[in-house]
């Protein structure tokens, strides 16, 4: 009887193979991106199957993941929290996701040894609390010093993008988003700030722009400079004067009642301009189109009309200008206009581009990326994107850690001491915990072809003493002081890192049965 509970084809794992599926599923995502840790770590290219096949050649953990299409639910928890972390912090979506991978390898070792998940979730708890204590101590702030926090602003930004494609020409890409992070003043607002992609040149020819940059052409016989703009941003239709009534017919007996009905249209586009115009303003920028009769008489009153600006470019015009979107215009007085100092036309490349200096928002600022091709933009931006985020959240919350596998090596040790002190079953697995963290050092070391037990073993008795800073130097290959290299990291990346990894496999571990439902049939096949 009791087999009869759900549905024909509703399949349902329990106890062991539930776990184990978890494990797997879970491990095997871990492994996916394990190779695209640290500073040698490898792309990959994600080829679609839709129409267009599109590439992405990439080897940031969230975008890879993100991709993904899983249908291993243990897997899927993984992929979860490496968006979160995305959108939290920006950075560390690799990290976070091996790290689960490799807490979760350390539990199916205990669980093969009869230790209760329970018990494992009580010491990973315990070492997690322990690990986060032990950084909190070890975090340096340099708020008070303006000079040295803008050389760890730029640490950090330069070790977020040696893992990256910008990393050959990361001084100068981590000076980019420093200006631009710090143009901010501490809010995390990435809106006010654009990143353009022009392909042609080289990732070298990138550059800041203070103001904003919009990717339309100036149109004909209107002026191609304007100073002490008054900008009027609107999403309306400019072609009202037609008769759009659906299946409406006019009869006419003559020609010169069609000439009528024409210049009855004309007059109703008139007045609509002459309603425009009557703001006083000198730039007028539309999300739709403009047709050509509107266009000559804002040509004719001086105005510069610019239309059909894409809906992100419109919103963010808005924002930064400090004016409001309008679609009516009967009452000037209550539509707050857009200000800015000169807008006028650049050429970046071969395109010409709309440039808007002197805007009210004195944050905002535009990154103009140039590469080979769209896929090199498209990574660039990525990786500009992370070390943006990253940098935001530092300015917010101060405080910075070495890089390099320093921040895990310093966790492993005071867990270790933990587990020594700790009764019972639970050491285990606070000392799985901290084998953990020492992976996140393994693999950076793998990855970049270095004998990793050697590095590793000499990691950890250089910690031993007082005040360490030692990490892995990647490029001499062998252990390097983190300090002098300027490898830093932020905190908070850290933090995010250390609490979501274990919260998720935590939840992994708590799982003992699977069901998954029956699918639904098509009722013409019942």
């Amino acid at each position: 009887m009791v087999d009869r509970l759900l549905k024909d084809d509703a399949v349902q794992e329990k106890g062991e193979r539930a776990r184990m599926a978890s494990f797997i599923g879970a491990m095997a995502i871990a492994d996916l991106v394990k190779t695209t840790l640290g500073p040698k770590g490898m792309d990959k290219i994600l080829q679609s199957t839709g129409r267009g096949r599109n590439v992405t050649v990439t080897n940031d953990g969230a975008t890879i993941l993100k991709s993904l299409h899983i249908d291993n639910p243990a897997a899927k928890v993984l992929v979860d929290i490496s968006k979160v972390q995305d959108d939290e912090v920006g950075d560390g979506t690799t990290s976070v996701v091996v790290l689960a991978g490799e807490l979760l390898r350390e539990a199916e070792k205990l669980v093969n040894m009869k230790i209760h998940p329970m018990t494992i979730i009580a010491g990973f708890r315990m070492a997690a609390e322990c690990a986060h204590n032990a950084l909190l101590l070890k975090a340096m702030d340099n708020k008070e010093d303006s000079d040295k926090f803008r050389s760890d602003l730029m640490n950090i930004a330069m070790t977020t993008l040696s893992s990256k494609i910008l990393s050959q020409d990361k001084e100068y890409f981590a000076d980019l988003a420093v200006d631009a992070v710090l143009r901010l003043k501490g809010s995390t607002n990435m809106e006010s700030i654009q990143i353009l992609k022009k392909p042609g040149g080289s990732l070298k020819d990138s550059f800041l722009d203070e103001g904003f940059i919009l990717d339309k052409k100036i149109g004909l016989g209107q002026p191609k400079r304007i100073e002490n703009a008054k900008i009027l941003v609107a999403n309306t239709a400019m072609d009202t004067d037609k008769v759009k009534i659906y299946g409406a017919r006019v009869r006419v007996d003559s020609m010169a009642k069609v000439a009528e009905i024409e210049a009855a249209e004309k007059q109703k586009m008139r007045e609509k301009v002459q309603k425009i115009i009557g703001h006083g303003i000198n730039c007028f920028i539309n999300r739709q189109l403009i047709y050509n009769f509107p266009e000559e008489l804002f040509a004719d009153a001086g105005i510069l009309a610019i239309e059909h600006a894409d809906f992100e470019g419109i919103e963010r015009l808005g924002l930064v200008t400090g004016g409001d979107i309008a679609s009516t215009f009967d009452n000037p007085e209550s539509v707050k206009l857009g200000h800015c100092k000169v807008i006028e036309e650049i050429m970046i490349g071969e395109d010409r581009l709309i440039h808007f200096s002197g805007v009210q928002m004195g944050q905002a600022c535009t990154i103009v990326l140039r590469g080979a091709s769209e896929h090199v933009l498209d990574e660039a931006e990525r990786s500009l994107h992370d070390a943006l985020c990253v940098l935001s959240q530092t300015v917010n919350d101060t405080r910075v850690l070495h890089g390099g596998g320093w921040p895990e090596m310093v966790m492993a040790k005071e867990v270790d001491e933990l587990a020594r002190k700790t009764p019972g079953k639970k050491s285990h697995a606070i000392e799985a915990f901290s084998r953990a963290l020492q992976a996140i050092p393994t693999i950076i070391a793998d990855n970049a072809g270095l004998d990793s037990a050697d590095l590793i073993s000499q990691l950890r008795a250089e910690h031993h003493k007082e005040q360490s800073t030692a990490g892995i130097d990647v490029i001499s290959g062998g252990v390097g002081d983190m300090k002098e290299l300027g490898i830093s990291e932020s905190f908070k990346v850290k933090q995010a890192v250390l609490l979501s990894a274990t919260e998720a496999a935590e939840m992994i571990l708590r799982v003992d049965e699977i069901v998954t439902c029956a699918p639904r049939r098509r009722e013409d096949m019942m």
